[in-house]
């Protein structure tokens, strides 16, 4: 029902109406969303589904912007975090549009979306719309759902997530660690800062600071986006243990603090509303999380799971470029 409520809308950027259910999915996992695009009979409204998925703000990320938000906006924070989330979706939509017009352009189809009534004898029509197939679709009563299917749903749906996904999720923490952990140097192992900058993952962090320079970032807020391509939720320990904060959470003072403080050597401060804001928004636009990457690969191929990976990293790098820099002028 929600998918033919929305059948209309979703056509006007170039998707179909069960697209919503995938998306709306996707703020609380992006792996479920793009698993739930398989509902979709088109495989060109599947791909386009999924490659604007990861625009869908997970929960995942959720902890970087509360720690952001608390830090460095202690008014208007609701509408801040609003405008995160708003953003992801302008971009989701920008991007339809986009791949519309180029990856996906297709002949029009006079015939949008059909929805058969279970109490009315002629079909209601929408005839609107350029792209993407018909929508035929019976919609049942509704019935009050019972708990031994709901149990069986659930327990096939988590069965199957973790047997696809958390071998790929446990594979990269493990890299992730090896990275932050070698090579071993017994002269800076009783200093963990100290420890993890002068890691592989740290010599990862200074390479690519002339990169993310530009947005405001220094190579620590680089070490953390780097590990953030395991799990979104590592960003605010890896932070914790740069900024000498073990163990911290998105609500540790302490690290908020040590963000707030955080200075050049130059006197400059690290950390600026505008530098915080950037991040959160490269946070939330880069390259989902490996789990991500391998549902995309299981179900649409190595090609577009690669697309997704330059094409989010490379907007991420262009919006927070752009703000950082037109942010600085005012």
């Amino acid at each position: 029902r929600a998918a033919f409520i929305m059948d209309r809308m979703m056509h006007k950027i170039g998707l179909h109406g069960k697209s919503f259910i995938p998306l709306l999915i996707g703020f609380g996992c992006n792996v479920p969303a793009i698993m739930a695009t398989r509902t979709l009979e088109s495989r060109r409204d599947r791909i386009m589904t999924m490659l604007i998925t990861p625009f869908m703000s997970c929960s995942a990320r959720l902890p970087v912007y509360i720690l952001l938000v608390s830090a460095f906006f202690p008014v208007n924070q609701g509408l801040i975090l609003l405008s995160v989330y708003l953003i992801g979706i302008l971009l989701a939509i920008g991007t339809s549009f986009l791949l519309k017009k180029t990856l996906f352009a297709k002949s029009s189809d006079p015939l949008r979306s059909m929805a058969y009534m279970p109490f009315k004898t002629v079909p209601i029509m929408n005839m609107f719309a350029k792209s993407s197939d018909p929508f035929v679709m019976e919609l049942p009563p509704y019935r009050m759902p019972t708990m031994r299917n709901t149990t069986i749903h659930m327990w096939g749906k988590a069965g199957q997530y973790l047997k696809k996904m958390g071998t790929i999720i446990l594979f990269a923490s493990i890299l992730i660690w090896a990275l932050g952990y070698f090579p071993l140097n017994r002269t800076t192992m009783a200093d963990e800062t100290e420890h993890l900058e002068n890691s592989y993952i740290g010599q990862i962090g200074k390479a690519i600071e002339p990169v993310i320079r530009p947005l405001g970032f220094d190579w620590k807020m680089g070490v953390s986006i780097v590990t953030g391509l395991a799990a979104k939720e590592i960003v605010v320990s890896s932070m914790g243990i740069l900024y000498h904060v073990p163990d911290a959470e998105e609500n540790s003072q302490s690290l908020i603090e040590s963000l707030q403080q955080q200075q050049y050597s130059n006197g400059q401060k690290v950390f600026t509303p505008l530098v915080a804001y950037g991040f959160m928004l490269f946070i939330l636009i880069y390259f989902p999380c490996m789990a991500v990457i391998a549902a995309i690969r299981k179900e649409a191929g190595w090609k577009w799971a690669m697309f997704t990976i330059f094409y989010t990293t490379g907007l991420a790098w262009l919006v927070s470029f752009g703000v950082y820099q037109i942010g600085s002028l005012f």
